[in-house]
């Protein structure tokens, strides 16, 4: 499955709010990185149009956003 959507606030080392437009129901995505204690806290939240498009997207979450943090840990340690 191809993922597109469009960069709507990219603050450098800070925050990163994007559009999921893969289809009429995509979330708009909303990821945070704040230091705490020496560590970088990330907090990544999305935001659906809908009850239904939620309960949709959240029948494969269990196993994409495993997979999803694994594959930005790679990508950060070859960085």
């Amino acid at each position: 499955m191809a993922f597109y959507g469009k960069y709507l606030e990219v603050i450098p080392n800070a925050r990163l709010v994007w559009t999921n437009e893969e289809s009429a129901d995509g979330a708009v995505t909303t990821v945070t990185f704040e230091e705490k204690n020496g560590k970088i806290l990330l907090v990544m939240s999305e935001l659906y149009p809908s009850k239904q498009a939620l309960d949709t997207a959240m029948e494969g979450m269990d196993e994409a956003m495993p997979e999803t943090f694994a594959q930005l840990d790679e990508f950060l340690r070859n960085s």
